[in-house]
């Protein structure tokens, strides 16, 4: 039987147990050696035990037929037990048991024992009664927990939108575990029965509860504290759930108390009906999709079309003799669904008041904003939509240089004066990590003594990058308001949009982190510790400053925004994504340039096919996001164990970990790598909660410089061409696979099987390879693994697009516009007269955006000065597509009479001032 550490998570632990089990009965129900059938009832008898500790907290199979079978075995029933898992196995895998009863003796009838739940047509599944359950907190006897569970099932209704089941739990800590392990639970009950501590001692069961207290010791609450406690720390971990509290306390007593997620409370009551009728309505708040329901219901209306859209009801098409295999393609329900805006019977996204509104309205809820917009034109949109809204021409704008290109342009538009922050490189790898909060702060700091911090108006990050390092975003936004009590924070979470949904991932989203500093800051602890720490710092040097964890005024201003990419990430059409707020400042400052901005930027034709696919795409995350996003954890900590572990893939593949993209001074917990062979899992909780930079372990980063091919290679003529894997990121030496929501084990076993049989035929190349072959094959190699070209910083902007020369913010809009006039830009090839004018010491200045794509972001921007090293960098770039740049002609530059002509214009203008 494999360790428990072995797995992350319980869910995955608790089907292999189970497959286990299986397959360990039905050894014994063949073998006729006692020796051997003494060896598999061994196996046996520990399965059990160990499902024993991980059983009660779910509905199904339920623990009488649990604690049923397992004394059936102890009897000898060999075959009954067999058939029972049998049936318990399949249905956990198919998940037939959430749509029908799941017979289990050898006798009952089944008709439907083989109708695979995935087998259904998407009609037949959208018929059935969604499933889900109820967790009650009650230390009660068997009698009473029948009983309880009996009131509730008498409750149930024909007319009942959804089907649930109850698991009775007896502790607050037992009830922590199950809504951690059982991603089928919805709603909880909290008796005024439940006590404090479990009597489950399981090593991973127990690794869950290590962190949920946040530092408060548990033990020192009252009794009849559980139910409100555990309502609140609820919410920390699952806060989309609902839970109801039942308490013999008056209203008096619970009102001054935090009640996290809790909906309602009954007064020592047993009106069973009542719950059973809030718990459904409950469910049913998140289950709302209101745009959807309108498109579908506005689909099935009979209408006369006379506005601008020959495609609307699928006239157009029915009519056509020539594109009916587009028809057949789509199917009907795309084209009844099309409509204009302005044509009635829906909403307006550009100014929603109805289904589109109340769409919205849940998006925030479940996000955790104070106010979400909605976008059908990808975070590019999004992006540039923020920036117009909060910036003015002229304010300084720090800006991560490796962020996407959308916000590039974003500042050019505004009129920003943009200070780059540079990432830490991995030169070894040929990619960017992320930007230090030291670089921030010193970068703050300088323009605080050059006098222009109230010209300081944005700092923009990416969390996470493209490559998975994740900011520790409280910490940084703290630090940064103690510097600029009103600094606006925008988080680019384009890859980001389902951290909201794990637990561990959630504390450095954008959002809950603005929220809790919201709730921070006004406590009279944060106000001492502040009032503390001015006294300390009093007369500090800018040295001591950046070495010292700042704390903001309990004045500053909370102001987040994060642009989420909602199809990147979650369920959604292409180009869905998402504007989350949380801005302190919004309704009375930034309310109506934010509706300017996203009147500039969004269609008035825009698709309702992608404002659908965001409503349900948020009913899915609020229902069942916590289980599809602890299942893609799974799937790439199981990927990144293989490799690691796979003797043949270590020959020619690493995948990299924490410790290879995170240099360690940022990694305060002392965490190099996630999982490790011999030991298993590392808890990733303390690394999320300490270290400045931590590795979404979703993204699997893997060296293929061994293999003798650079990256694309690699991802185009060896994964795509061949196999049929597909990827999007690449550097030099490295590709990226991403999991996500919709990735499965076998799409995990499959990528190993590709990468082994990669292994393999190298092997037997090199294995045939003659002894020049094989020192070509080991020069490429090297050149891969230990040649590699070091990463540029961003180099600076020219001194014409420069107010000073005190601090490094540049004009990039006077030189984005300067290059529309022809006669100001030149073109010079990158290994000729480029190459050439640098070395007679001319000072070349990019006319245009250099983006490599992917990953998307610029190397080269209009005004900056290009140095030896850009220039050697762009000359070992390995990737296909560069925008901005005419490989026929070569790099846009300004001239030198252009750039002449600026200094002077500089000069007169500041003689005149």
């Amino acid at each position: 039987m494999d360790s428990v550490s072995e797995y992350y998570s319980a869910t995955q632990l608790r089907s292999d147990r189970w497959a286990a089990l299986r397959a360990a009965v039905s050894a014994i129900c063949r073998e006729t050696s006692k020796t051997k059938i003494k060896s598999h009832s061994d196996e046996v008898q520990k399965l059990f035990e160990a499902l024993s500790r991980i059983e009660p907290y779910w509905a199904f199979p339920g623990m009488p037929a649990f604690v049923h079978m397992r004394r059936q075995f102890d009897s000898g029933h060999y075959e009954d037990v067999a058939f029972s898992i049998t049936r318990v196995t399949r249905a956990l895998t198919t998940g037939s048991y959430r749509r029908r009863s799941i017979p289990l003796e050898r006798d009952s009838m089944d008709e439907e024992e083989n109708n695979d739940e995935a087998l259904l047509s998407p009609e037949a599944r959208a018929m059935t009664r969604p499933y889900f359950e109820v967790l009650i907190v009650d230390n009660v006897n068997d009698q009473q927990e029948r009983w309880i569970k009996s009131n509730m099932e008498r409750m149930r209704r024909i007319e009942d939108p959804f089907h649930y089941e109850a698991v009775v739990v007896p502790s607050l800590e037992d009830a922590l575990i199950a809504v951690l392990f059982n991603h089928n639970i919805q709603a909880i009950v909290a008796r005024p029965g439940l006590t404090l501590k479990s009597r489950n001692e399981n090593e991973l069961l127990q690794k869950y509860l290590s962190h949920l207290g946040s530092g408060e010791n548990l033990d020192t609450l009252l009794p009849e504290n559980y139910g409100a406690e555990l309502c609140r720390l609820i919410q920390q971990v699952r806060p989309e759930l609902d839970a109801y509290l039942v308490t013999e306390r008056s209203v008096e007593e619970i009102a001054g108390l935090d009640l996290g997620i809790c909906r309602r409370v009954f007064y020592n009551q047993e009106d069973f009906m009542e719950l059973h009728l809030n718990i459904l309505r409950g469910v049913e708040a998140r289950n709302k999709s209101p745009f959807f329901t309108a498109l579908v219901e506005y689909s099935k209306q009979p209408t006369g079309v006379f506005h601008a859209m020959p495609i609307s009801r699928g006239k157009s098409i029915s009519r056509s003799h020539w594109i009916q295999d587009m028809g057949a393609f789509y199917g009907p329900n795309i084209f009844l669904a099309e409509t204009s805006a302005t044509s009635g019977g829906l909403d307006s996204l550009l100014e929603p008041s109805g289904p589109i509104k109340k769409a919205q309205e849940l998006a925030s809820r479940a996000f955790g904003s104070k106010q979400t917009f909605f976008a059908t034109n990808g975070t590019s949109t999004c992006n540039k939509i923020v920036v117009q809204a909060l910036v003015r021409p002229g304010d300084i704008v720090l800006v991560d240089r490796d962020c996407h290109k959308s916000h590039h342009y974003g500042m050019v538009l505004a009129g920003a004066e943009v200070v780059y922050l540079d990432s830490y490189p991995l030169n070894e790898y040929s990619m960017y990590g992320a930007v230090p909060l030291r670089e921030i702060k010193h970068q703050l700091l300088a323009l605080k003594a050059a006098g222009k911090l109230d010209r300081v108006r944005m700092l923009l990050l990416t969390n996470c990058t493209f490559d998975g390092l994740v900011y520790n975003v409280q910490r940084v936004m703290e630090e940064c308001l103690a510097i600029k009590p009103d600094l606006v924070f925008l988080w680019d979470e384009a890859w980001f949009a389902f951290a909201r949904f794990s637990p561990t991932y959630r504390q450095r989203t954008a959002m809950r982190s603005a929220n809790n500093m919201r709730k921070r800051l006004r406590t009279e602890q944060h106000l001492d510790a502040y009032k503390a720490q001015q006294k300390q710092l009093e007369n500090a040097s800018d040295e001591e400053l950046l070495n010292t964890r700042l704390i903001p005024p309990p004045t500053a201003r909370v102001r987040a925004y994060a642009t989420q990419s909602t199809h990147k990430t979650l369920t959604s059409l292409r180009q869905g994504s998402m504007i989350h707020v949380n801005d302190q400042d919004f309704k009375g400052e930034v309310e109506q340039s934010f509706h300017e901005a996203y009147m500039t930027h969004t269609s008035t034709s825009p698709n309702y096919q992608i404002i659908a696919s965001l409503d349900v795409g948020r009913r899915q995350v609020e229902l069942e996001g916590f289980e599809f996003v602890q299942r893609q954890i799974e799937a790439a900590m199981a990927l990144r164990r293989a490799i690691s572990s796979h003797p043949m893939l270590q020959k020619y593949f690493k995948v990299l970990t924490a410790g290879d993209m995170i240099p360690e001074s940022y990694r305060q917990s002392g965490v190099s790598s996630y999982v490790d062979t011999e030991q298993g899992w590392t808890d990733l909780w303390e690394c999320w909660e300490r270290d400045d930079f931590v590795l979404d372990a979703t993204r699997v980063t893997l060296a293929v410089g061994g293999t003798g091919w650079d990256g694309d290679t690699f991802k185009n003529q060896v994964l795509m061409d061949k196999y049929g894997i597909q990827i999007n990121k690449t550097s030099r030496n490295t590709v990226l696979f991403m999991t996500n929501i919709g990735t499965t084990r076998s799409s995990v076993a499959y990528l190993i099987e590709v990468l082994v049989e990669i292994a393999n035929e190298l092997d037997d190349l090199l294995d045939d390879a003659s002894k020049m072959e094989r020192l070509a094959f080991d020069r490429r190699v090297a050149n891969l693994t230990e040649n590699y070209p070091p990463l540029p910083d961003f180099s600076r902007f020219h001194d014409g697009f420069r107010p000073d020369n005190l601090t490094p913010e540049g004009d990039i809009r006077k030189a984005y516009y300067l290059s529309y006039d022809e006669k100001n830009c030149d073109y010079l090839e990158l290994d000729g007269s480029l190459k050439a004018a640098m070395e007679t010491g001319k000072e070349l200045v990019s006319a245009s955006f250099i983006i490599p794509y992917p990953p998307g972001f610029p190397i080269l921007v209009p005004g900056q000065v290009i140095s030896r090293e850009i220039l050697d960098f762009m000359r070992a770039l390995d990737v296909n597509e560069i925008h901005g740049y005419r490989a026929d002609l070569g790099l846009r530059v300004f001239t030198q009479e252009a750039l002449a002509n600026l200094t002077a214009e500089k000069t007169i203008q500041t003689a005149a001032e």
